[in-house]
């Protein structure tokens, strides 16, 4: 297992203020377009921020409850309230952040040798803590920032004009995508010892390959809500339709109710229908290249369906901007995925984990042992 390092301890802290921030700017965001009159607007903002934050915390609390399976009941009482209230994310952050000023500065002197089970044990501590963080902002990303982002670029392209509150929106949009992506791979390296470590070039290569891939598919479903929000909204649920199939044909077994598991293959769904996303950590060579195939016929089909059209809902400027953009991005996407997955991608790959009342249902693995829960929660 690697160490948590001071700097790993600061991204922490950056996390947690963008995570902070990012609250105070969506309700800033929905405020105003409620002042402007533009009541539908403000409802989806708070619907996305609603839905994700009941969804994070769902599951939070129930990896709560697994963690202390068999302590004072009292003591699970109040974090169902904590949790009840919204506040479970803090109360991760605030573990995160004890557990973590211990691993980063305090074990860092400690050279005596009766002292190193114990700074293991708050390593180990550490990493788990801040490993359920990221995988609940990631969770966050994918049901609250991106659509936000895809709600504000649908905006701006509608009417071809920029305000500050929009602008904040989308900044803040790009960086919670960029931090969360970054973060949990870096999470990942860390929880599973078969992972190699994530460099700088590796994160970078990640980044950009996620983070532009992202952005040409949220630029070419806005194009084509532009066009017709009925259209979007149908191939918006057929997408999730396939990703859900994808998860159920997979058997994953990340919860250990059937309910939890249930749920967890929704929001995978849905994190399908805007980046890919490897559930099982097996070699994905074939998925993940029908997958991006998919997404740029899709792409090049909206576009080729503006050009011949020339809809009068977006101007020809607009449109030329948008184009670009929206191909430019998607190219380099694709990229930087084949650089990444050529020199910076693991060769290594997990063993999928077995929960104990799995375990005789599971041919084969009835000497398993359950392990992280980012044996069966991989992104690739």
């Amino acid at each position: 297992m690697m160490k948590f390092t001071m700097q790993n301890f600061f991204f922490l802290v950056t996390g947690m203020i963008i995570y902070i921030v990012d609250i105070g700017v969506d309700f800033w965001v929905a405020s105003k377009y409620f002042c402007q009159g533009q009541y539908s607007w403000s409802v989806l903002i708070l619907c996305f921020r609603g839905l994700s934050s009941l969804i994070t915390q769902i599951f939070s609390y129930e990896w709560f409850k697994n963690d202390w399976e068999g302590t004072d009941t009292r003591k699970l009482k109040l974090v169902f309230l904590v949790h009840l209230f919204q506040c479970g994310i803090f109360t991760r952050y605030w573990f995160a952040l004890k557990y973590g000023c211990q691993a980063a500065f305090k074990q860092m002197s400690s050279r005596d040798a009766s002292e190193t089970e114990h700074s293991n044990f708050i390593q180990k501590q550490t990493i788990d803590a801040v490993t359920d963080i990221n995988m609940l902002r990631l969770f966050k990303t994918f049901l609250e920032t991106t659509p936000q982002l895809f709600l504000q670029i649908y905006i701006l392209m509608e009417h071809c004009k920029i305000n500050l509150y929009q602008c904040a929106a989308i900044v803040m949009s790009f960086c919670g995508i960029s931090l969360s992506m970054v973060d949990y791979q870096i999470s990942l390296r860390k929880s599973l010892p078969d992972k190699e470590e994530f460099s700088v070039s590796s994160k970078f290569m990640y980044l950009f390959y996620k983070l532009l891939t992202i952005t040409s598919w949220i630029l070419s479903i806005s194009l084509i809500t532009l066009l017709s929000v009925r259209i979007s909204v149908i191939l918006l649920i057929f997408l999730w339709i396939c990703g859900f199939t994808w998860t159920l044909k997979q058997r994953t077994t990340f919860c250990k109710s059937k309910k939890m598991e249930y749920l967890y293959r929704t929001v995978v769904g849905i994190i399908l229908i805007f980046s890919f996303f490897n559930i099982k950590g097996r070699r994905t060579k074939v998925c993940i290249s029908i997958y991006y195939v998919t997404h740029v016929v899709l792409t090049l089909g909206i576009l080729f369906v503006y050009m011949f059209w020339k809809p009068s809902i977006i101007n020809e400027m607009c449109f030329t901007i948008v184009s670009i953009l929206t191909i430019s991005s998607l190219l380099l996407g694709i990229i930087f995925l084949v650089i990444y997955y050529s020199h910076f991608h693991p060769t290594a790959y997990c063993r999928p984990q077995v929960y104990s009342d799995e375990v005789d249902e599971v041919a084969g693995q009835k000497d398993g042992v359950k392990t992280g829960r980012f044996q069966n929660f991989l992104m690739q």
